[in-house]
C-alpha cells in the first residue's frame, strides 16, 4: 500500500499520460474557530493522451463526499489509501472532488492556531513537498503545472491572503467569500492561503513603469514589534538586485510577507505569497547577526520567485536547483547589492553554511547534490546540507570557473526559455555551457554526481634561512563513511593561497595566489625562495568547496592571534578548520576551547562569535574527556561571565555573552547573579533584561532545581504569550527531577495533543547536558517507541521526536551498542533508518574525539 508516498515512476507515468489545465477549488473556513474539518470542493479540467487509461489524484482527507469524473459519479471506494482512482480517462476530463478535510497542528497542510494573548484562530498553509494534497485533491507532483483559482468563505472581518492579489469580500452575515483571480502555471507546492484577523502594512516596488504592490502581515499581537521599514528596505534591494541579474521581471501580481505562528521552517516560497516563522519579528533585542539571517531569508525567497517558481524542478532529485540557488542568491545579493548593511555575507557563508555542508557530507547518508530522489519520503529527509549549503558552495566555485557575467548570463537564457516550465539539471548546464563556452560535463560528474568531501593541506619544506624550498597542495579523498553509497573521488578546485604576516599583533595578507589544485599533488612554484610568512592560508577568500588544514607554524600563528586578521572572511575560514580540526579529532576539545577564548577576545563579527560559542559548547558536551568536561565547563563559564561584565555596555557581544552565561552558569556565584538578573536585585549596565532573556535566565535555574512549577507559572503570567507558553513548557521539562522527566516524554511520545512548537520545546528541554544520569533510562524507552511514532505521526511531527529525543548527549559506547542492536532487529524504513543513523554518526564521532582529549590530557 503506497499510504501517503509516491514513487518517481508513479509521477512519470502520471506526467507522461496527463496535461492539467486548471484547478477550481471553494474552501469553506467558517468552521475555523472551532476547528475539526472543513468542507473543500475542487473542480480539476485536465487531458489525457490515452483516453482509456486509468490514473489517481491525492486527497488526504478524514472523509470523501462526493467524487463526479465527466459527469459521472464515482463510488467512494474510489478513495482509499489517499489517492482516488479514476478509470476510463477521456481525452478531455472534468473532475469534481467535495471533500472534508482537517485542520492541523503540526504546521503541514492547513495549519490552525489560537492566540492566547487575544483569543483569535490564525490559519496558513504549508504544502511542500506533499501537503495540498491535505486541503483539496491535486496530482501532487512539481510537474503537473496548472492555473489555481481560490474561492474562500471565512469568519467576517478576517483577513484572507493566497497567490493571486486579494480581491474585496462579498457578503454580509457572520461569513464572507474572497473570490481570487487565477494563478499563472504554477506547480500545487507553492499554492498558499493565509487567513484570519492578521494585520498588513503596505508599500509597492517602483522601477520605472513597473509597480508591485508589497504587504507584511503578522498577528495583532506582534505588530508593536513589526520593523516592517527595515523588512521592506532589504526586499527592495532584493528586487533591484535580481531583477538586474536575472533580465527577467518579478512574474506575479504581488509579492506578501507573511509572518505566521508555528512554522516549521524558516519561510516558504510561495508564490506571491511567502510565509515566514513569525520568530523573525523579534519582540525582544537580538544581536545583528539575528537581522543578517533574517535578511538572507528574505532575499532566499525571493530569488525563489523565478528559480522554483516561475521555473521548477521537473522531480525531486533536482531540488538543489531551487535551494542550491537560492542560498547562492542570498549571500551574493547582500554582499553586493548597493545598500546592502552585510556586505560580509559571504563571512556568514564560509562560518555557518559551509560548517552546516561539512558535517552533512561526513555523515552516513551523505549523497550527491543531484541526489537520487526514489520517492517522497526520499526527499522529504533531503532538505539538509547537502541540498542547501553545499550546493549553494558548489555554485559559487562554478562561477569562480565561468565568471560571474556569463553565470548570470546563462541563467538569463535558462528563465527565458523555460519560464512557467518544469527543468532537469542538464537544461541549466547547457544555458551555462552556452553562455561561457565551457563544457560543464565532467565538472558536473565531479561535482554534483558524487558525494563526499576533499582535505586540502599545504606541504612545504624550509631550506636554512628560512625560505621556502618547496611548496604543494595535497589533496586526499576520505573514505565515504560505512553505509554511504559511491566512492571518494578527488576533484577540481580553484582556489587561492594568502601569504600573511604579523605587523603589532595584526596578520596582514601580503601576496595572493590563486591557482587550479587537480590530483594528490600540485606543486606551487610561486613560492618558491620567498621567505616562509606567519601564516599559509590555504582556500583563501572560500573560492572552493573543501576542508583545509593549516600547516603546524601556521597553525600556531593563529591559535595565538586569530583575532589578528583585519578581514572578517580569513577569520571565518580558521575558526572553519579549527572546529573541523576538533570534530576530526586532530585537535583536542580542550584545544579549541584554548584557541576559542583567545580568539574570540579580538573577534569582531558577531555572528562569528555566537558560531564559536555553540561550537564551543558542543564540543564541551560531547567531544570532550568526560572526566575533565566539567573542568573545561567552568573555565568556558568563568569566561562568558567576564566578559558579560566587560563587554561594551549595550551591544551584542554583551547579549551573546549573557546568553552564554545563562545557558553554563553552574556556580552559586554565578547562579546567583542570573538570579538577581532576572529578578532586578543585579544589573549589569547597558544589559537589557527584556522578555526573552528573562526566559533565557529562568531556564537555566529550573534546569539546575533553582526555579520550581510557581516561579514557571509567575513569569508565564508576564508573558501569557504563545512565545511564552513554549518557554514555559520548556523550563518544566527541564527540571531536574524524575517525574518531570516523565511527564514531558509522556506528553510527547505517549500522547500526539501537544502542537509543533510546544512539543519542540518540551523536547528542548528535556534534553539537559547536565542532566545524563536523568536521561540514561530513556534510551531503552526511545527504541522501544521509535519506529511506532514513524509510523503513527505526520513527517514533521515524527521527524522531531526522532531527531530530538535520540540520546545524542549519551557519548557512551552502550549507546551505540543499542542504536546497533535496533537497527539489527527493527527492520525500518529507509527515510527512518537514515534519521537514526545520522544520529548515531554523532555519538561515533563524539568517542572518537573524547578519546583525543583524553591523550591530550595525559600529555599534559
Amino acid at each position: 500500500m503506497p499510504g501517503t508516498n509516491l514513487t518517481r515512476e508513479e509521477a512519470r507515468t502520471r506526467a507522461d499520460l496527463l496535461h492539467v489545465d486548471a484547478y477550481d477549488i471553494e474552501l469553506d473556513l467558517s468552521s475555523a474557530r472551532e476547528g475539526g474539518t472543513f468542507r473543500s470542493t475542487t473542480v480539476v479540467r485536465f487531458t489525457a493522451t490515452t483516453p482509456g487509461a486509468a490514473t489517481f489524484i491525492d486527497l488526504v482527507a478524514p472523509r470523501v463526499e462526493e467524487i463526479v469524473l465527466n459527469g459521472e459519479r464515482l463510488d467512494d471506494a474510489n478513495f482509499a489509501d489517499s489517492r482516488i482512482a479514476l478509470p476510463g480517462l477521456a481525452a478531455e476530463n472534468e473532475l469534481r472532488i467535495v471533500a472534508d478535510c482537517a485542520y492541523t497542528n503540526t504546521g503541514e497542510g492547513l495549519h490552525r492556531f489560537v492566540d492566547p494573548v487575544d483569543g483569535e484562530t490564525y490559519l496558513y498553509t504549508q504544502f511542500e513537498v506533499p501537503d495540498a494534497r491535505r486541503v483539496f485533491a491535486s496530482f501532487e507532483q512539481p510537474d503537473l503545472k496548472a492555473a489555481f483559482t481560490f474561492t474562500v468563505t471565512a469568519p467576517t472581518g478576517w483577513v484572507v491572503v493566497s497567490n493571486s492579489p486579494t480581491p474585496a469580500p462579498e457578503g454580509e452575515g457572520d461569513s464572507q467569500v474572497w473570490r481570487f483571480e487565477p494563478t499563472g502555471r504554477i506547480s500545487s507546492y507553492i499554492t498558499a492561503l493565509v487567513a484570519g484577523p492578521y494585520v498588513g502594512v503596505f508599500d509597492a516596488y517602483e522601477n520605472g513603469d513597473q509597480k508591485v504592490p508589497l504587504g507584511i502581515y503578522c498577528r495583532p499581537s506582534l505588530r508593536e514589534f513589526l520593523d516592517a521599514e527595515a523588512i521592506f528596505e532589504v526586499t527592495k534591494q532584493g528586487f533591484d538586485y535580481f531583477q538586474e541579474k536575472f533580465d527577467f521581471p518579478y512574474p506575479f501580481a504581488k509579492y506578501d510577507q507573511l509572518f505566521v505562528p508555528e512554522f516549521n521552517a524558516g519561510a516558504m516560497e510561495n508564490a506571491g505569497a511567502v510565509t515566514l516563522r513569525d520568530q523573525y519579528v523579534f519582540r525582544s533585542k537580538v544581536t545583528d547577526a539575528a537581522y543578517e539571517a533574517r535578511a538572507a531569508t528574505i532575499l532566499h525567497e525571493l530569488a525563489h520567485m523565478w528559480f522554483g517558481d516561475l521555473v521548477t524542478m521537473e522531480w525531486w532529485n533536482d531540488l538543489w536547483l531551487n535551494e542550491s540557488f537560492a542560498t547562492f542568491a542570498e549571500a551574493v545579493c547582500q554582499a553586493e547589492a548597493p545598500g546592502s548593511k552585510w556586505p560580509n555575507s559571504w563571512t556568514t557563508f564560509a562560518n555557518q553554511m559551509k560548517t552546516w555542508a561539512y558535517r552533512q557530507d561526513q555523515l552516513p547518508s551523505t549523497h550527491p547534490i543531484m541526489a537520487e530522489i526514489n520517492d517522497l519520503e526520499d526527499v522529504q529527509v533531503n532538505f539538509d546540507g547537502i541540498t542547501y549549503a553545499k550546493g549553494a558552495s558548489v555554485l559559487k566555485q562554478l562561477v569562480a570557473y565561468v565568471g560571474q557575467d556569463a553565470f548570470f548570463e546563462g541563467v538569463r537564457a535558462y528563465f527565458k526559455r523555460h519560464a512557467w516550465g518544469n527543468t532537469r539539471l542538464s537544461d541549466l548546464l547547457g544555458a551555462l555551457e552556452e553562455a561561457s563556452g565551457r563544457d560543464l560535463k565532467a565538472w558536473s560528474t565531479a561535482w554534483l554526481e558524487t558525494a563526499g568531501i576533499n582535505v586540502l593541506r599545504p606541504a612545504l619544506t624550509l631550506n636554512t634561512d628560512g625560505e621556502i624550498e618547496s611548496f604543494a597542495v595535497l589533496q586526499d579523498a576520505p573514505a565515504l563513511p560505512a553505509g554511504a553509497k559511491g566512492e571518494a573521488v578527488l576533484r577540481p578546485h580553484r582556489i587561492a593561497i594568502g601569504l600573511y604576516e604579523l605587523n603589532d599583533g595584526a596578520l596582514v595578507r601580503t601576496d595572493r595566489i590563486e591557482l587550479d589544485v587537480d590530483g594528490p599533488r600540485t606543486e606551487v612554484p610561486e613560492l618558491t625562495g620567498r621567505h616562509r610568512p606567519a601564516v599559509i592560508l590555504l582556500n583563501d577568500d572560500d573560492l572552493s568547496y573543501a576542508k583545509v588544514r593549516l600547516d603546524e607554524d601556521s597553525l600556531a600563528v593563529v591559535t595565538e592571534h586569530l583575532g589578528g586578521f583585519p578581514d572578517s572572511l580569513p577569520r571565518a575560514l580558521c575558526w572553519a578548520s579549527a572546529w573541523d580540526m576538533t570534530r576530526d579529532g586532530e585537535l583536542a576539545a580542550r584545544d579549541y576551547l584554548t584557541l576559542a577564548l583567545s580568539g574570540l577576545q579580538r573577534e569582531t563579527d558577531i555572528g562569528v562569535v555566537q558560531s564559536v560559542q555553540r561550537q564551543v559548547r558542543a564540543a564541551l558536551d560531547a567531544y570532550a574527556d568526560p572526566d575533565w568536561r566539567e573542568q573545561g565547563l567552568v573555565r568556558w563559564a568563568e569566561a562568558a561571565e567576564e566578559r558579560l561584565r566587560t563587554a561594551e555596555a549595550g551591544s551584542d557581544h554583551q547579549l551573546a555573552w549573557a546568553r552564554v552565561l545563562a545557558s553554563v552558569a553552574r556556580t552559586d556565584g554565578q547562579l546567583g547573579l542570573i538570579a538577581g538578573l532576572l529578578d532586578g536585585t543585579a544589573e549589569i549596565a547597558g544589559l537589557a533584561v527584556d522578555t526573552e532573556l528573562r526566559w533565557t535566565l529562568l531556564g537555566r535555574l529550573a534546569a539546575t532545581g533553582r526555579a520550581d512549577e510557581a516561579a514557571i507559572a509567575a513569569e508565564l503570567a508576564r508573558d501569557n504569550t504563545a512565545a511564552g507558553q513554549e518557554h514555559a513548557a520548556s523550563c518544566r521539562a527541564s527540571r531536574p527531577t524524575a517525574e518531570a522527566k516523565a511527564e514531558a516524554w509522556a506528553s510527547v511520545v505517549e500522547s500526539d495533543t501537544l502542537t509543533n512548537y510546544v512539543q519542540a520545546a518540551v523536547i528542548g528541554g528535556f534534553q539537559q547536558p547536565d542532566q545524563r544520569e536523568l536521561l540514561a533510562p530513556y534510551v531503552a524507552k526511545y527504541f522501544a517507541a521509535v519506529k511506532a511514532v514513524w509510523e503513527d505521526r505526520s513527517h514533521e511531527i515524527s521527524q522531531q521526536i526522532i531527531g530530538g529525543l535520540y540520546p545524542a548527549l549519551l557519548v557512551e559506547q552502550s549507546t551505540l551498542d543499542a542504536t546497533d542492536a535496533w537497527l539489527a532487529s527493527a527492520d525500518p524504513a529507509p527515510s527512518l533508518r537514515r534519521q537514526i543513523v545520522e544520529a548515531r554518526a554523532g555519538v561515533e564521532r563524539g568517542l572518537k574525539a573524547q578519546a583525543v582529549d583524553r591523550a591530550a590530557g595525559a600529555r599534559g
